[in-house]
């Protein structure tokens, strides 16, 4: 499913199936500024629910990069498995949730996937040195791009908080889920360094 900004005017669902059709690559409709929200209605480009779930567009896209980088298989499963939950997150951020009264047809974030999530980093943590003092960024080329994928997720969250905030509306299972992958993500960094044999680089105050 597309969701950058744009691209959910290519969505279109018939009146006779749940089935969703994809048109051609332009749709000439977002020539104006506006573009169309998963759920219906239209809105700036630039706004606030287009540029959060942009950002986990964004955040999807360096970990594609991240996953290129990685000469681990293991790794690449691991963030292969994260993109497939993102492109729901950017579902979810797409179209306003109501409770009971969403759309069954919106993919939405599931509860349990921030408890998966914590107990993915307890087993990763399992196999690195305690942290006892803040790192620096970098390591194999995947570990580094991985750490950059981690400050968009805390953009991004930062954005979906805002918006629920100021419009409401949002999913509360994915408001939890956004704020431990970052958490998430920065295990993974780690793991694949140490999985790359590369030591971390510890920050100094001087």
């Amino acid at each position: 499913m597309l969701l950058t900004c744009g691209l959910v005017d290519l969505l279109t669902t018939s009146n006779n199936t749940d089935k969703v059709s994809l048109m051609k690559i332009y749709t000439r409709t977002g020539d104006e500024g506006k573009t169309s929200l998963l759920a219906g209605g239209r809105v700036d480009k630039f706004s606030l629910r287009v540029e959060t779930y942009g950002t986990f567009d964004e955040l999807n896209s360096w970990l594609g990069y991240c996953r290129s980088l990685s000469t681990d298989a293991l790794l690449s499963e691991k963030i292969a498995g994260l993109q497939e939950k993102i492109h729901t997150l950017c579902s979810d951020a797409a179209a306003e949730y109501e409770g009971d009264f969403s759309l069954p047809s919106i993919p939405r974030v599931k509860e349990e996937w921030t408890e998966l999530l914590e107990k993915g980093i307890d087993e990763m943590e399992a196999d690195l040195p305690q942290l006892e003092n803040f790192i620096l960024p970098g390591g194999t080329q995947a570990g580094a791009a991985l750490h950059i994928a981690r400050t968009v997720c805390r953009r991004g969250e930062r954005l979906l908080h805002r918006l629920n905030l100021t419009e409401g509306k949002i999913n509360p299972a994915a408001l939890k889920f956004v704020n431990r992958l970052s958490d998430y993500l920065f295990t993974l960094a780690r793991w694949g360094n140490v999985r790359g044999g590369v030591s971390e680089r510890i920050w100094k105050w001087k």
